[in-house]
């Protein structure tokens, strides 16, 4: 699939993101709709599963049948065998006339059963059986009925571990399973963090008529460090709470750990901590995550003030050379000459960053947050993110 219509699919469904992941989530729902084999989708609870049975019902020779999505989970287990198949009056007690389920009113259309895992045993016999032979019987009757259905089921569960608890057939599992299509958690696919962010955003200040948010980029780094346990539906909830709560429209680092949940700042902290190999504990990596940022910061402050020093030696020597043509009685053009000075340093942040040693940054972090707190301890412990038992030791280890 070329990316246009890669493109394309995505405005369609509302899809947004680059991953090669997802990218390829969607390529095979728009191969498989061609067919009628079962699909399952599966992935963490609020990743957006929902948009593939879509997708694959639109590019289907179904588009144009009926289309229910079915949340299982949502269905209390005494009722879902008669929603799925219907019953006929008398079947129970507040069967008070015959009623179609929706195997039965979405005959020649898909079914998509989301949180197909919550299925009780029995149910998932009943499912089984329609799925092999079109087959099902309403509740409270004998009559065998048949359907034409295309079934695209999703689970956030993990199947194999369900099936050795006894809690979902095997046989079920493979009969779903004939393609898989596996969504990424947000988390996997971290530059389409700020993309969603923006567009949520966006669209809550257009519906509410306010002035949009605006992350700075530090901010912007520490929300693709963030777990995101929650997925794109926490990403949604927490743009919408700093859209409405915020009166300051540039959103800080400061500000923004306030709508994140602590606990999962950690696991992404940890994560950070494993891909750099140090070994070092959650406490310290966000020491180390505050001096990175306040590092960057002054790299971009002498980078620019290195240019403006530069510039100003380029426009000093253009009037030197200037003032020796109109000595010498010559009447030149004036030419620029970039000439580098042998007094201006090469800053080469790279090595830089090489040859600083972790311990002189914490050590400096630390240091420079207790003056700015006045020694108070506890103070100081909150703004780096440390226990004050950690901040004491750390005091104590470098001779604070």
């Amino acid at each position: 699939m070329d990316q246009k219509e890669l493109q394309r699919i995505k405005q369609q469904f509302s899809i947004i993101g680059n991953s090669a992941q997802l990218n390829r989530g969607i390529e095979i729902a728009v191969q498989v709709a061609l067919t009628d084999l079962s699909v399952l989708i599966t992935g963490e609870s609020g990743v957006g599963k929902e948009h593939f049975p879509k997708i694959i019902h639109q590019y289907s020779p179904r588009k144009h049948g009926p289309y229910f999505a079915i949340n299982c989970g949502a269905i209390p287990e005494g009722t879902i065998d008669a929603e799925l198949f219907g019953h006929t009056k008398g079947a129970f007690t507040d069967a008070k006339s015959e009623r179609k389920g929706y195997f039965e009113i979405a005959d020649g259309g898909t079914l998509f059963l989301d949180e197909v895992g919550e299925l009780p045993l029995s149910t998932q016999a009943r499912l089984l059986r329609v799925l092999e032979t079109g087959e099902f019987i309403r509740m409270g009757d004998s009559k065998v009925m048949k359907t034409n259905v295309r079934v695209v089921a999703a689970t956030n569960l993990n199947i194999p571990k369900a099936i050795e608890e006894g809690h979902f057939r095997e046989d079920l599992y493979y009969r779903l399973n004939t393609i898989e299509i596996k969504v990424p958690a947000l988390r996997e696919r971290k530059d389409d963090i700020p993309l969603l962010f923006r567009k949520f955003v966006v669209d809550f200040a257009d519906k509410y008529r306010m002035p949009a948010i605006r992350l700075t980029e530090d901010a912007n780094e520490m929300l693709k460090a963030y777990y995101w346990q929650g997925n794109v539906r926490q990403l949604k909830n927490v743009a919408q709470q700093i859209s409405l709560i915020e009166e300051r429209r540039e959103i800080t680092p400061d500000i923004l750990t306030h709508y994140l949940p602590a606990h999962q700042m950690h696991r992404g902290l940890a994560l950070v901590g494993q891909q750099t190999s140090q070994g070092l504990p959650v406490e310290e990596l966000k020491v180390l995550y505050n001096v990175v940022g306040a590092m960057k910061r002054e790299m971009d402050m002498l980078k620019t003030q290195l240019e403006q020093l530069q510039k100003t030696y380029d426009q000093r020597t253009k009037v030197e050379d200037e003032i020796v043509e109109w000595e010498q009685g010559q009447v030149l053009a004036p030419t620029t000459v970039s000439v580098v000075p042998e007094d201006i340093p090469e800053v080469v942040v790279e090595e830089t960053m090489k040859d600083l040693k972790l311990s002189n940054m914490e050590k400096d972090t630390i240091q420079k947050a207790l003056i700015k707190n006045g020694g108070n301890r506890k103070a100081t412990a909150v703004e780096l993110g440390l226990s004050e038992r950690t901040l004491y030791r750390k005091i104590k280890e470098y001779g604070l």
